[in-house]
């Protein structure tokens, strides 16, 4: 998030996000797209009605996020009919996200008390598991609990027992690390060290966390780190080369391919998500043009700073810059937006989705006789009935699905 100095005198500018570009989470946002367009083209799920969206980036910044979780509160803008019969609803019916725990935390304790559900695909801190603090809240990935355990197993398997550790600095690192601390005791695993950082700290601490790991004896590191730090540790770390590791990853960074940039990541070992298929996601993904991409700001940057060009804009603060003639080829970009080879945390998005749509199907819908399914699409959907409808939400099947499937398969139960 770009940070300016108030000095009260004057109305504070809206937050808005800086930095590089995080094009795999852009992959994540497209699953999203893809999955509601294919729902709204069913005729078996929600025959008749058409879901919305609304995105926003949080730029992995906590401001940023409550800033969007009070938008969300607050409720959406007005809705203007377009010809067909429309009841839009004037609040948010669920949210998709966040990536981030702490971020999904902060969000919670805000939209938390209007009764709306979240549904995460990548916030795994086993502290969101606690339904008393926070009742609105659904995942469709393991909680942290599960990693911690299996990678302290998987260390001793290899008779590993002199470690290090290095942890983000926030719910997600704390929280699984506490857990890996835990496991690795009763599986008599010692720790050399256990060291934490931020990506919003100074440089200072970032470099004192690399020379702790460089003086270590401990030719093991544990990293429970989220991506955007880990990629400050190791350009630090590779910036003065020292004894060669074997680093233990956590799920947030150890499948992601722009690691493999990094030298110091090379066998690299930890649990990934399940890889799946999504039919037609790739196709999808790719089936961008200059005309699509100019109307959604996010796919602007991306493609911009993709082909090194911009979108019809010949110059920028007086610097000549090269203008996107139309010749770009989406087809031969090598990115994390376009690898659909390890559709894991995808996969967990496009089922969040699905989620959502069969626990507002049960609210406006109902089988009849003939089997067919009648929907009221002037009924007007309350964020509680979805959140009530969301517990009893169970996937049948998980991973790869076959050809032809077009959904994950759910079944309903009175369980939580």
């Amino acid at each position: 998030m770009h940070t300016v100095e108030h000095s009260y005198t004057s109305l504070p500018e809206p937050l808005h996000c800086t930095g590089s570009f995080d094009s795999r989470e852009l992959r994540f946002l497209r699953a999203m797209v893809f999955a509601v367009e294919e729902i709204n083209n069913s005729s078996d799920l929600l025959p008749g009605v058409t879901l919305g969206y609304q995105v926003y980036d949080s730029c992995t910044s906590i401001p940023m996020a409550m800033n969007v979780a009070i938008q969300l509160a607050n409720g959406l803008d007005p809705m203007f009919d377009t010809g067909e019969q429309c009841s839009g609803s004037a609040t948010v019916t669920a949210i998709v996200g966040e990536s981030g725990s702490t971020p999904t935390i902060s969000m919670l304790r805000i939209i938390g008390p209007f009764g709306i559900p979240q549904v995460s695909y990548f916030s795994t801190c086993a502290c969101l598991s606690d339904k008393k603090q926070y009742p609105t809240f659904f995942r469709t990935i393991p909680s942290d609990q599960f990693q911690a355990a299996a990678l302290a197993h998987l260390i001793r398997h290899f008779g590993w027992t002199w470690i290090g550790a290095v942890r983000s600095d926030s719910d997600y690192g704390n929280n699984g690390m506490a857990a890996f601390l835990q496991a690795a005791q009763k599986e008599g695993i010692c720790v050399e060290y256990s060291e934490a950082f931020y990506r919003t700290n100074p440089l200072s601490r970032v470099q004192r966390v690399a020379d702790v790991i460089r003086r270590s004896t401990a030719r093991v590191v544990v990293a429970f780190v989220a991506i955007g730090d880990m990629r400050i540790l190791l350009g630090e770390l590779e910036r003065l080369p020292s004894p060669p590791r074997q680093w233990i990853g956590s799920e947030s960074w150890v499948t992601d391919p722009d690691m493999l940039r990094f030298s110091l990541c090379a066998g690299a070992i930890g649990f990934g998500i399940p890889r799946s298929v999504i039919p037609g996601l790739r196709d999808f993904l790719l089936d961008l043009s200059p005309q699509k991409v100019s109307n959604s700001p996010l796919l602007t940057e991306f493609w911009e700073g993709a082909f090194g060009c911009r979108l019809g804009i010949g110059t920028t603060t007086g610097v000549e810059e090269k203008v996107c003639d139309g010749s770009e080829d989406i087809q031969q970009l090598q990115t994390p937006y376009t690898d659909t080879s390890q559709l894991r945390v995808t996969n967990m998005v496009y089922k969040a989705v699905y989620a959502i749509a069969h626990a507002i199907h049960s609210s406006v819908c109902e089988e009849r006789e003939n089997s067919t399914v009648n929907c009221d699409k002037n009924l007007h959907v309350k964020p509680t009935q979805v959140l009530e409808r969301l517990k009893r939400v169970n996937f049948s099947r998980n991973g790869r699905m076959p050809t032809g499937t077009q959904w994950p398969l759910m079944s309903w139960s009175t369980g939580r």
